[in-house]
């Protein structure tokens, strides 16, 4: 049976499907994708464009160098892609509807890895700034973010 990964942006205006394995999944630290993804790294795995398919709407694309174009949503701005252009298209990991279905197995550019990243585990965890049940049952209530799966319409019902 062939692998089907499906997933999209947070807002639910950019929709794709990958089908087979995801190759490559890594997590890269350069500069760029710092910046691309507002975080301390980007994690990305490709899939041949030909079992690539958007299945709803068109990302926006900034060319972040000459080799290579990022695709984000235009509506929310979730970074969605990376295409240098090869034979395959990266996808952002976390924008997979089931992002632990994939794990990275390598890390590039560790010049510019956080040099406290290995610290992270040792961090304390505060309890009280986790969201309770109540607080996710409201959020739940009120959310605009799509759905982890493909769904039939979008925009949702805007809420109040």
């Amino acid at each position: 049976m062939t692998e089907l990964h499906t997933g999209g942006c947070q807002c639910g205006a950019v929709r794709y499907r990958a089908e087979g394995e995801i190759g490559c999944p890594h997590v890269c630290h350069c500069r760029m994708c710092q910046k691309a993804a507002g975080n301390y790294f980007m994690p990305f795995g490709g899939v041949r464009y030909e079992n690539f398919t958007l299945t709803r709407g068109q990302p926006a694309w900034f060319q972040s160098s000459a080799t290579v174009r990022r695709g984000f949503c235009g509506q929310c701005g979730t970074p969605l892609f990376y295409d240098g252009g090869h034979d395959h298209i990266s996808i952002t990991l976390g924008s997979l509807d089931d992002p632990q279905s994939v794990k990275p197995e390598l890390q590039t550019n560790l010049a510019r890895k956080m040099k406290w990243f290995g610290e992270l585990n040792t961090l304390p965890h505060d309890r009280r700034m986790d969201t309770s049940a109540e607080d996710d049952a409201e959020i739940a209530r009120s959310s605009c973010q799509h759905p982890d799966h493909d769904s039939e319409g979008w925009p949702p019902e805007v809420r109040s």
